[in-house]
């Protein structure tokens, strides 16, 4: 009988955040080489060749246009990658690449795979949010039947989850402006510059774009509601209107990648695991909602792990929009000081593809640095879906 490989994660790296729009920081670099960079940066790190590479599974939510015809793909022959190392580009919406790391460790875990580069890339400057759409509905015949009403867009999902747990304007604008304020602060700190690399086409983009340092609740109070229209609001009266562009996260361009391989392969090639991984989980939810699904996410993976909320050092909750982390955190008793502790998207953006393995870069660089031993990651999606796991930290010998 076959022992079971334990997946251990080597590495993370990632790219500064740039502004989703033209003139953005990213926006002149094709996406393909916003990935192929954040894949060599790894290889260079961890002193391996391309071809003890086993495969490379990329997270990409826009796969049109610069992000068609399999990124993941070119990503690899960008990078220089020997030709014989495969990839492929995943799409679980906002999770794409937490999915990637879901599918490597269990990859790795049932012996399929020795070592599995996975990340994700996103140019929303370049195809914006919505693309993958363009000319076409995905509410087909068949899905106006169970939805007769329609399906509504995440920011009308952000406002009903505001209305149903009773977040108000000052509520989420206080909650986004923290984000901003950690964000900078951990900038300020260097706590970024052991896994933020840089983009050979874009050497002035050296920090994220998108921290406003001194931003107020006071200030975001000023700007107004982006989702509101006269039709929404006579489907849904008893809606307030909250939900900003201050107070969700910004479009973005970013690249992110992390290295998972078998404990026995780490050790054959000399190389510390910094973290493994306790337990996994992916839920759908209500898809009117949308963004709930966190929370059931991270029930089960909780309950799989044998852990209770107040057994964790701290937890990434992606900041979608600040209706979501605090929803989340009313329905499991989560300590808002271990919540996002060095910023959110809110303020580190929200590059689609890869902010499921920058969360990852983020959580594992706090619980080093603070001694923590267990984080829990979970992302809201598209569709009403949510992927959730736990990691723990391999203390350094």
């Amino acid at each position: 009988m076959s022992t079971r490989s334990e997946a251990v994660l080597i590495d993370v790296v990632r790219t500064p955040v740039g502004r989703g729009k033209p003139g953005g920081a990213l926006s002149g670099v094709h996406p393909v080489d916003l990935a192929a960079g954040v894949l060599q940066a790894l290889l260079e790190r961890s002193a391996l060749e391309s071809s003890q590479v086993d495969d490379v599974l990329l997270g990409c939510v826009s796969q049109v246009g610069d992000q068609a015809m399999n990124i993941a793909r070119q990503a690899v022959l960008a990078a220089g990658f020997d030709e014989r190392v495969p990839g492929t580009t995943i799409d679980r919406q906002c999770g794409s690449s937490q999915q990637a790391v879901h599918a490597a460790a269990a990859a790795i875990e049932a012996g399929q795979a020795e070592v599995v580069i996975v990340g994700g890339v996103e140019s929303m400057s370049r195809v914006p949010l919505g693309a993958s759409a363009a000319g076409g509905s995905p509410m087909s015949p068949r899905l106006r039947e169970r939805y007769p009403e329609g399906l509504v867009n995440q920011g009308v999902s952000a406002e009903l989850i505001a209305h149903r747990w009773g977040f108000d304007r000052a509520a989420l604008d206080a909650f986004a402006a923290e984000s901003h304020r950690r964000a900078a602060q951990a900038w300020h700190e260097g706590f970024f510059d052991r896994t933020v690399v840089a983009v050979r086409e874009a050497p002035d983009a050296t920090v994220d774009e998108t921290v406003r340092e001194g931003t107020t609740a006071e200030r975001l109070a000023g700007l107004p509601a982006s989702f509101r229209t006269d039709a929404l609001a006579d489907r849904f009266p008893e809606l307030d209107w909250s939900i900003t562009p201050g107070n969700s996260s910004p479009l973005t361009d970013g690249a992110s990648a992390a290295l998972l391989m078998s404990a026995e392969r780490a050790e054959h090639l000399g190389l510390t695991p910094r973290a493994r991984f306790r337990a996994f989980d992916v839920v759908g939810d209500d898809p009117l909602l949308m963004l709930t699904g966190p929370i059931p996410a991270t029930r089960r993976v909780l309950e799989r792990a044998g852990l209770s909320i107040g057994d964790l050092d701290a937890y990434e909750v992606n900041e979608a929009f600040a209706s979501v982390p605090l929803a989340w955190a009313a329905e499991l008793g989560a300590d808002p000081e271990r919540l996002n502790p060095r910023g959110g998207a809110i303020a580190l953006g929200h590059a689609l593809g890869s902010s499921g393995t920058r969360l990852l870069g983020t959580l594992l660089d706090h619980l080093e640095d603070t001694g923590g031993r267990l984080g829990l990651q979970t992302m809201c999606e598209g569709g009403g879906m949510a992927n959730a796991m736990i990691v723990e930290r391999i203390p350094s010998s």
